[in-house]
């Protein structure tokens, strides 16, 4: 799904990655080639300098998805679709230098000098191997949508094993399956089959759509490792102990490495794998990304829990995970952003 310079996918997130969204209450899906220039502006819902990208809000005709049921979510009066745009800027080549002796740039301007310092913005050639962005797209577009993508205040909470079981335990229970359609999807062969990396009877490990290793450098490696037990929707849920987890999440790690190994020629330790608290699906995952890689919101203290520190701890108590105080950022439009807030004042 190239375009000359840009690339269109379904949609990731400017601040946790992952395929989360792909999948709304509406089993509609967008056609493709998309044409933007039938989008519609109506707001940007949140910008980020740091990692150039933006996160825009407006509609698109319906005839822009597979079904033209415009009384589904997200749908506007007129007919058209509520829809988020995410651009960002994509990766350069580690080619790119050596080509700027054969014209890669089409022109550039002077900005200033001083001492041993220059300026100079530069405007590159459109090639179909150089996309200047990466656009993903959310259509139809719903409430749980928008303020997933809005700018957040992230607020630190405590969550204790109490009000795991009394607050967040039930908003797990309550989250919708159609929100976790595109793991199932994945899970049972029906989609992205075709870029599998390894598969077994417990779980599979498969590229992230964060990362395109036909346009990102191997810096930027994220995989995903999805686990087929439904049944595990958090790290709250892990066990330790005889029939618990640890062969589960050992055999992730150990296939971890060898795939990055063999696919990319990694050595072992190369990689970091982690997982999520909150995570932004509750569907058992782990994440897989370059050492290298810094800057990731996802990879802050008080989200990312390394999956070699949980093993351990599993291993020292079987249960622990169940009993532990969890501190953790939460956005101002999580769905568990008040209750939350509320129960600090109760925590010791």
């Amino acid at each position: 799904m190239h375009l000359r310079s840009m690339q269109l996918t379904s949609v990731s997130s400017c601040i946790l990655p992952c395929r989360k969204w792909q999948s709304t209450a509406c089993p509609l899906t967008l056609t493709m080639p998309t044409q933007l220039q039938d989008f519609e502006f109506e707001r940007v819902l949140d910008e980020n300098p740091y990692f150039r990208c933006l996160n825009v809000l407006g509609t698109l005709p319906a005839s822009s998805v597979s079904s033209s049921d415009v009384s589904s979510p997200g749908s506007t009066s007129d007919g058209r679709l509520a829809a988020i745009l995410r651009l960002e800027r994509t990766p350069f080549p580690l080619t790119l230098p050596q080509e700027f002796s054969s014209g890669v740039l089409e022109s550039t301007k002077y900005l200033g000098s001083t001492d041993i310092y220059t300026w100079i913005n530069g405007w590159l050639k459109r090639r179909d191997d150089l996309p200047d962005l990466k656009i993903s797209i959310i259509c139809p577009a719903t409430d749980v949508h928008i303020r997933k993508y809005s700018k957040q205040d992230i607020l630190m909470v405590r969550e204790t094993p109490e009000l795991y079981e009394k607050v967040v335990k039930p908003y797990i229970e309550a989250f919708p399956l159609s929100r976790t359609q595109w793991v199932r999807n994945i899970l049972g062969g029906t989609s992205e089959a075709h870029g599998l990396l390894h598969s077994t009877d417990d779980f599979l490990i498969l590229p992230d759509m964060k990362w395109d290793p036909t346009t990102s450098p191997l810096t930027a490696l994220y995989l995903l490792a999805l686990v087929r037990d439904p049944s595990i929707r958090s790290m709250r849920d892990l066990r330790g102990g005889e029939g618990g987890h640890l062969p589960l999440l050992k055999a992730i790690r150990d296939v971890a490495h060898s795939v990055v190994e063999r696919e990319y020629g990694l050595p072992r330790g190369s990689v970091r794998l982690y997982v999520h608290y909150q995570p932004s699906y509750y569907h058992f995952h782990v994440h897989i990304v370059h050492a290298s890689q810094s800057g990731i919101l996802g990879m802050t203290v008080g989200q990312a829990h390394l999956l070699d520190d949980i093993i351990s701890l599993l291993t020292v108590a079987q249960d622990i995970l169940s009993s532990l105080t969890l501190t953790y950022g939460l956005g101002s439009q999580h769905g568990l952003y008040e209750p939350m807030v509320a129960a600090q004042g109760n925590v010791a």
